[in-house]
């Protein structure tokens, strides 16, 4: 434990001794005039090392370095730490007021995820939570009928909040310990869907959709842009002459940068969008942005296609799925797995990430060896559909 100065020029925490400090200020002038600031330093349970101010005076920060090396002896030192006194509420409050917290896509969530924590834990104490009394609380969601995905994200968005304050000094270790032990409700992996629209079902849905619909549903199938990425395209960001989509970090999940090629499907599609005035949204109703919540409208267009719909339906699609079936069919018409994941967005592996750069001629190629497969698909199942109807018509 020590007692440090800090210097009113540079704010450089030093020893109480240091008559000069390195940027010049001279710090007995400095302490005589009251401007240096007193801090105690001390290390907690587990070695995180913790700094605390004081006051102007050497005295009172005396006092306050013998108050704290009772405190450490007698093992009460997180008696007059700030958790002490705050109870998770308090620490929500704090956490949802941070600008950077603030600017997340999924601050809603976090809004909803913490309110439904808080219903258990908002007026404890934060350094009193247990790891078993979390593992009492997920059987408690779980008895309830949520998901267990739904429940791990509540006690992520949880422990992310309780991390963050660790960094500022306002938790301690045993709060971020009772986090870091709860054990996951869903097994890595066990949730993944293995669902991706058949040729045949995109026709159907394309052409049992809303004018709105097909050309979410044509880019989605093609370019395997997320639904977010796809209601925040703006004209802004497509590049006709070069023959690309260029999305800027912001709208994507991962926060990078990515080009995706536009074929000839997406180029129609975008040929025969009007232009609002008022605003450079790509994908409107009614001159309007589309709204992020169209899943009635996709639900519709699905029961007309005779497809199931829903993640808890047998055989049930979402929308997700075809950003998953343009990627699987990319493997299937043989497309480089690093160009794969470069067009839509998923982070290269080892020293991959550092070396290889696909360059727009590459990402180009390999969207045109795409196109000619599932054009290939395309004409297949129209011909048998043809072929079909003939049939029934005779």
């Amino acid at each position: 434990m020590a007692i440090l100065a800090e210097c009113p020029r540079c704010h450089k925490k030093q020893a109480t001794k240091n008559r000069l400090c390195s940027c010049g200020e001279n710090l007995v002038k400095a302490k005589r005039s009251k401007r240096v600031k007193y801090w105690i330093q001390y290390r907690l349970p587990g070695g995180k090392q913790r700094k605390e101010f004081v006051s102007y005076s050497i005295a009172e920060a005396r006092d306050a370095d013998g108050k704290r090396r009772v405190q450490k002896k007698e093992n009460r030192i997180f008696d007059m730490l700030p958790e002490a006194k705050m109870t998770f509420n308090e620490l929500a409050g704090w956490y949802l007021n941070l600008n950077s917290v603030k600017r997340l896509a999924s601050y809603e969530r976090v809004q909803i995820c913490l309110a439904n924590f808080n219903e258990v834990f908002g007026n404890r104490l934060v350094n009193t939570i247990k790891p078993v009394e979390l593992e009492e609380y997920q059987d408690k969601r779980e008895g309830g009928g949520l998901a267990p995905a739904t429940i791990d994200m509540e006690l992520t968005i949880a422990g992310t909040m309780v991390r963050k304050a660790w960094d500022n000094d306002m938790v301690d270790g045993r709060t971020v310990k009772a986090f870091r032990r709860v054990k996951k409700k869903l097994k890595q992996g066990s949730n993944a869907r293995d669902r991706i629209f058949t040729v045949d079902e995109y026709l159907r849905l394309r052409d049992n959709s809303p004018p709105h619909m097909q050309a979410l549903i044509t880019l989605a199938y093609h370019t395997g842009m997320r639904r977010g990425e796809l209601l925040n395209l703006k004209w802004q960001h497509i590049d006709k002459d070069g023959g690309f989509i260029r999305l800027p970090a912001e709208p994507t999940k991962e926060k990078k940068a990515k080009n995706i090629p536009i074929n000839l499907h997406v180029r129609s599609v975008l040929d025969s969008l009007p232009r609002a005035i008022h605003h450079d949204h790509v994908f409107t109703y009614d001159g309007k942005p589309i709204s992020i919540r169209f899943r009635t409208a996709l639900m519709n267009a699905c029961k007309k296609a005779g497809i199931p719909y829903g993640q808890k339906v047998q055989n049930g699609v979402r929308f997700h799925d075809l950003r998953t079936s343009f990627k699987t069919n990319m493997l299937r018409a043989g497309v480089d797995k690093v160009l794969r994941d470069t067009i839509v967005g998923h982070s290269l592996k080892g020293m991959d990430a550092y070396y290889l750069k696909p360059s727009d001629e590459d990402l180009r190629e390999a969207i045109d060896k795409y196109t000619a497969w599932v054009d290939t698909q395309i004409a297949n199942v129209t011909q048998t559909v043809t072929q079909e109807e003939k049939s029934v018509s005779n």
